[in-house]
């Protein structure tokens, strides 16, 4: 089969792999008809995430139609169509008990304190094959696949397999609730579908981002936007809430925020590479960020402005990735403000039910969102566009078969 392989940072390619077979009695094998390109997959690719192993199949995103089931798998058949949650559990142990399929105890290899497991990521997240190809094996099928009703299109399912339930997981985690002021960094898609649970949950939003169509897009939902190229962030949003600040702050950015522009100094793309290879030269352990002009001297920007833009007693959810390198926050100032700051990786599967009824009900249609479907033969020119952040270029979904 085909697949999107990762072999070193800046350099992934379309290959030929092995097709997947089960291995454990619960397992399931999808042919895939749906994935994506999701932003942290450009985390892997750009290097600011460690731990990818040579080899590995890319994406976490997928929707498609069940192939064959392992003997002790009881409720998922053969020929249903699928989608696949990104994150893993094995529906048994004291996590998933409680929906925190994120942190289940058996899923993670390494044992149960080491964390998250989900498809196509790093070796300390499990090293499962993504499904940025055209099969994929999926752990645990009886809870990690869950049937599509019939009035899900597969545009809508496959958002559901990670970026609209994320977002949600999103607004829950900051307590959204009907009159708050909520400010969202970055309109990428899964700030665009955050924007839109916000908005169905009765907040008013504020959007911050530099890029004209991203911003232009979250206008159009309905959100005050803020250009941080044009403005200081802490000022505008003071200005749109009489004084008070936000009174929900959601970080989707994470770790690979865009810095704001410098003026006439700004380096352009090739002066960019030039300093990334001075970089890497001068400094080969050092976080890599690749062909990526990001917030390299304060990769946590968005982590500072949350503190500064919150009311007080505020709450603040992340959900942009960070690595474990990451260990600065300024946790003095969010002390004096009363600040309720909660964070982690979606639990996917305990939220697509409810997306899928909020989605069959009309009141969200994620699919508004998917600017590009490509083939998975173009899969190396989509993912370069998507990394420059292209005008025009907001979801890439893929389309793994010939």
């Amino acid at each position: 089969m085909k697949a999107v392989v990762f072999h070193a940072v800046g350099d992934i390619r379309l290959e030929e792999v092995p097709d997947p077979v089960l291995k454990d009695p619960t397992d399931a094998i999808v042919r895939l008809t749906s994935s994506a390109i999701c932003g942290t997959d450009l985390h892997f690719v750009r290097g600011t995430f460690a731990g990818f192993v040579a080899g590995q199949i890319l994406g976490h995103e997928g929707v498609g139609i069940v192939e064959g089931v392992g003997a002790q798998v009881r409720n998922i058949k053969v020929g249903r169509r699928v989608v696949i949650p990104s994150t893993v559990g094995c529906g048994n142990c004291q996590f998933c008990a409680r929906e925190l399929y994120a942190q289940c105890d058996n899923a993670n290899p390494a044992g149960k304190l080491a964390g998250t497991v989900f498809y196509g990521g790093p070796e300390a997240t499990g090293n499962l094959p993504g499904f940025q190809a055209q099969k994929a094996r999926v752990l645990w099928a009886d809870v990690n696949l869950v049937p599509v009703p019939d009035g899900i299109t597969d545009d809508q399912a496959i958002l559901v397999s990670d970026i609209l339930t994320t977002a949600w997981f999103g607004t829950e985690l900051a307590e959204v609730g009907e009159g708050d002021d909520v400010l969202v960094f970055g309109c990428g898609p899964v700030g665009q579908l955050a924007i839109a649970c916000a908005k169905l949950r009765g907040a008013r939003v504020i959007a911050v981002d530099r890029l004209a169509d991203r911003l232009e897009v979250a206008r159009r939902q309905g959100a005050d936007v803020i250009d941080f190229d044009a403005e200081k962030v802490p000022e505008a949003v003071l200005r749109l809430t009489n004084g008070d600040g936000a009174s929900k702050v959601i970080d989707l950015v994470g770790v690979d925020a865009m810095v704001p522009q410098r003026g006439p100094g700004v380096p352009d793309r090739a002066e960019r590479k030039e300093i990334d290879r001075e970089r890497k030269a001068a400094t080969p352990d050092a976080h890599q960020q690749g062909d990526h002009w990001v917030a390299g001297d304060n990769p946590t920007q968005v982590l500072s402005w949350s503190v500064e833009c919150v009311a007080k007693a505020g709450t603040i959810a992340i959900v942009g990735v960070y690595p474990p390198t990451i260990d600065a926050y300024p946790i003095g100032a969010a002390i004096n403000k009363n600040l309720t700051i909660r964070m982690g990786v979606c639990n996917h599967r305990r939220y697509v039910d409810e997306m899928f009824e909020l989605i069959l009900a009309g009141r969200l249609d994620p699919s508004t969102i998917i600017t590009q479907d490509e083939p998975i033969t173009d899969v190396i020119a989509a993912y370069e566009a998507f990394d420059e952040r292209r005008q025009g270029w907001m979801k890439v979904e893929l389309e793994p078969a010939e």
